[in-house]
């Protein structure tokens, strides 16, 4: 993750790779201007995975502090995700 990864919003990452998956499903985007979209998204995904595994961890680690040891949670199954 680069420095640029970090310093903006996770939000705004989420944003623009929605914004890409967009542009990948338009007919009109070419093969070039499509392979270069989705080499950006998947730098953009691997980010916001990385961000996201980040913040899972901290949480984790703050329940266990507060409660007795074990930590709270269950992992969280995306297909089940609100």
């Amino acid at each position: 993750m680069t420095k640029d990864d970090r310093s903006e919003r996770f939000e705004d990452q989420l944003a623009k790779l929605e914004g890409i998956v967009a542009r990948l499903e338009d007919d009109s985007v070419g093969l070039e201007e499509a392979l270069d979209l989705f080499e950006e998204g998947m730098k953009l995904a691997r980010a916001c995975r990385v961000r996201l595994e980040a913040v899972e961890q901290r949480v984790e680690k703050l329940l266990e502090d507060a409660g007795e040891g074990e930590p709270a949670t269950e992992p969280l199954d995306p297909d089940t995700a609100p």
